[in-house]
């Protein structure tokens, strides 16, 4: 009813505004004949307008503030001023200049308004993020994988014809991190017969060989929904003035109950620019609607913020450091954030608390350079985002420049690299990216140091990759004890097994203790390790990863010191 209302009040307003008052002479009418006129121009304006007004805001789902009349203003007053005449004509006149003005003011607001944006992005700086926990496995399943094993198991879903595949979002769901996929409408016609949607898919984000599960929970307001049911309409129909930001995204909460949420917040100035307030949450069986202040968002819900407005205060912090005639010429200090990622130029990660974060790197603006100058991270349930310079000593390469490293070394069989996230791994910013075939098949694992490119390694999982890349950087002089969140150790004892295997111009020395823990060096850090057999006494010093081979700093052979 909100919108009926509101169309029929700008409805008769408008057509006040339109219908002249003044009284024209005209010889083929008289005045009594003019003034009785008047009522039936009206009522024939109101016809007109209402439906016009009606129409507008519901194909364009605006929201319904004074302000979002401008454009209907400037119409309605010029159309005023042109049927008037006298001194109605002149303050119908003003009313559409006022009207101009204030569009003028819209229309401009970005040219003056830049640092008012860039106050609202500002980001707490920091060097560089914690190092990674070896014990832990990387959210890192790509989405592309992720849809591709979702669509193929879409035999699943009853009446299948009925359905495709909705948007892919990851989150974490009783402790596991997934990939929740809603199934949603394939048009018009299959909405009308269908009602309503028969629930979601869910698939593991760090185990690339979980299969995906659907999960049945009858949904009636989607996003593929028509009308009263189109869960957009549904939360514009229930908060007609809040200003919405990026789409809805489903969130499950840990009894696996379904919900739709979407961002609010405020334009920066005159219809310009965003800030996140909350998010408005549905329940999609009963369209039941609340919404939360960003403090108050429920625990369930990882992503609060949108990944667009993540996106769009990244690029107010890094185009708008010095106004926004800099972002287009002199671009002194200016940063571009990258394009890569997963989500609205976005790629959600989590820390070691569970917490999911939006990670952005950003490059120089000038073109053919492919070097990083920070990344950022964003707290997707607060808002509160952190830039990192990196080692000011030292040229990061950015993603892209990760992404064409993948593709030359495996030029030969076209595959790519998808989702590049920068990690601390042992003490090394580096860069983990997913590699896909050409038919989004997940392929294996590429890491590769974003200080010393030339150091990488790739394996078919994570972890897999870590082993090596540990060894890469052994092999390439790089500390790998330095910042590791692994406790440095001692041990010693006899040497039960040994496996030596050649890596490049340097052997890779893996050994077991009679402590039947396992250990692997390289060569290039301990040269004798080469002469290692079983039987041997060593004293060993090595990080406590958690790892099955730890990885050894130092390593002493009785009788060969």
């Amino acid at each position: 009813m909100n919108i009926f209302l509101f169309s029929i009040i700008v409805g008769i307003v408008s057509a006040l505004i339109i219908s002249p008052y003044s009284i024209h002479k005209s010889k083929k009418s008289t005045k009594k004949e003019r003034e009785n006129n008047l009522p039936a121009v009206i009522i024939g304006t109101l016809i007109i307008t209402i439906p016009i007004v009606f129409l507008f805001y519901y194909i364009t789902n605006l929201d319904r503030n004074l302000s979002s009349l401008w454009l209907l203003a400037i119409i309605v007053t010029a159309l005023g001023t042109f049927f008037a005449t006298g001194k109605e004509r002149i303050i119908k006149l003003i009313l559409f200049g006022i009207s101009v003005i204030v569009a003028i003011v819209f229309f401009t607001a970005f040219l003056f308004n830049a640092n008012e944006k860039y106050d609202t992005a500002k980001m707490k700086q920091k060097t560089e993020i914690e190092t990674f926990d070896e014990k832990e496995t990387p959210a890192s399943v790509p989405p592309k994988f992720a849809r591709n094993k979702m669509r193929k198991s879409f035999g699943q879903v009853p009446n299948t014809s009925y359905y495709e595949l909705g948007n892919l979002q990851i989150q974490k769901v009783k402790g596991e991190y997934v990939y929740i996929a809603p199934v949603e409408f394939s048009g018009l016609f299959k909405w009308w017969k269908g009602d309503i949607t028969p629930g979601y898919f869910m698939l593991s984000a760090t185990d690339s060989s979980d299969n995906p599960k659907f999960v049945k929970q009858e949904m009636a307001y989607t996003p593929s929904s028509f009308f009263g049911k189109n869960v957009e309409r549904h939360m514009r129909s229930k908060y007609p003035q809040y200003i919405f930001y990026g789409d809805p995204q489903l969130e499950i909460d840990n009894d696996g109950k379904p919900f739709y949420i979407r961002s609010y917040g405020q334009f920066v100035s005159a219809r310009n620019g965003f800030e996140v307030n909350g998010l408005v949450l549905v329940d999609p069986k009963n369209g039941k609607t609340r919404d939360y202040k960003i403090k108050d968002v429920p625990a369930f819900v990882d992503g609060a913020v949108s990944p667009e407005a993540v996106s769009l205060q990244n690029s107010y912090f890094g185009n708008y450091v010095h106004g926004f005639w800099n972002s287009v010429f002199g671009k002194k200090d200016v940063k571009l954030p990258s394009d890569e990622g997963t989500e609205a130029n976005v790629s959600p990660i989590f820390d070691e608390n569970g917490e999911m974060y939006y990670f952005t790197d950003f490059t120089s603006p000038k073109e053919g350079v492919d070097s990083m100058l920070g990344y950022s991270l964003t707290n997707a349930r607060t808002g509160e985002a952190t830039y990192y310079t990196g080692n000011l000593k030292e040229s990061y390469m950015d993603s892209q420049g990760a992404l064409q490293i993948i593709e030359k070394r495996f030029i030969e069989k076209k595959w790519d690299g998808e989702m590049p996230v920068l990690y601390n791994f042992y003490g090394e910013a580096s860069w983990l990216t997913p590699v896909l075939d050409s038919n989004g098949f997940l392929q294996n694992y590429f890491i590769v140091s974003a200080a010393n490119p030339e150091i990488s390694a790739y394996a078919n999982t994570p972890n897999e990759a870590l082993k090596q890349y540990k060894t890469a950087l052994q092999r390439g002089g790089s500390s790998v004890d330095g910042n590791s969140k692994a406790e440095a150790k001692q041990v010693t004892g006899t040497v039960v097994r040994v496996y030596k295997e050649k890596s490049g111009d340097f052997t890779i020395v893996s050994f077991l203790l009679d402590n039947r823990q396992s250990y692997i060096v390289s060569s290039e850090n301990s040269p004798l390790s080469i002469y290692l057999k079983e039987g041997d006494q060593v004293g060993v010093n090595y990080l406590d990863t958690g790892e099955t081979f730890m990885p050894v700093k130092d390593l002493k052979i009785k009788g060969l010191e």
